[in-house]
């Protein structure tokens, strides 16, 4: 979706009001797959989608008071109808009975992705505010990457889930 904005147009309060609102999709996202994990039940699952969601809640309350302290309560001007999945997982990334590992690689996914996004735009932004902010959004980025390699450190490969356990057996009518 970054090839239709004009990044080279964005002023620092829009792209701290884009920031804010991609951390707050991917928020929204992780929890829909926390309460689809729940309805599976895999509540370990849904707890590290429910820790996702509070670090998106985390970055994006960062993002908004620096955007305070820097505009006070300008309202916001950006077109956010342009942005979309710029960090958040894919809506069809979710499975009924995920693993953690499973949930651990689409996390992962979703930290490149906004990585790429914001490293990508850097080309093509002069204003040298704006420039900054978007290496900072990046570099938080490659630290959400580290916490998710740490955490699939902890989890084996094979973590014995198998989501054919959940299944219900057939019953005739």
């Amino acid at each position: 979706m970054s090839n239709d904005i004009d990044f080279n147009q964005l002023s620092l309060r829009d792209t701290l009001d884009l920031a804010i609102y991609v951390e707050e999709e991917a928020k929204e996202r992780y929890d829909d797959f926390a309460a689809q994990m729940d309805a599976h039940r895999t509540p370990e699952t849904a707890e590290f989608f429910r820790f996702m969601a509070a670090n998106e809640v985390k970055h994006a309350e960062k993002l908004a008071a620096k955007r305070k302290i820097l505009f006070g309560d300008e309202p916001s001007g950006a077109d956010t109808s342009i942005l979309y999945d710029i960090e958040a997982p894919e809506f069809d990334a979710a499975r009924a009975f995920m693993s953690v590992r499973a949930a651990l690689d689409v996390a992962m996914e979703s930290e490149v992705k906004a990585f790429e996004f914001y490293d990508d735009a850097l080309a093509t932004i002069s204003d040298p505010e704006v420039k900054d902010l978007f290496v900072e959004l990046r570099d938080e980025e490659a630290k959400h990457q580290e916490l998710i390699k740490q955490t699939m450190a902890k989890v084996p490969k094979d973590d014995g889930f198998d989501p054919d356990d959940f299944v219900d057996e057939p019953v005739s009518q």
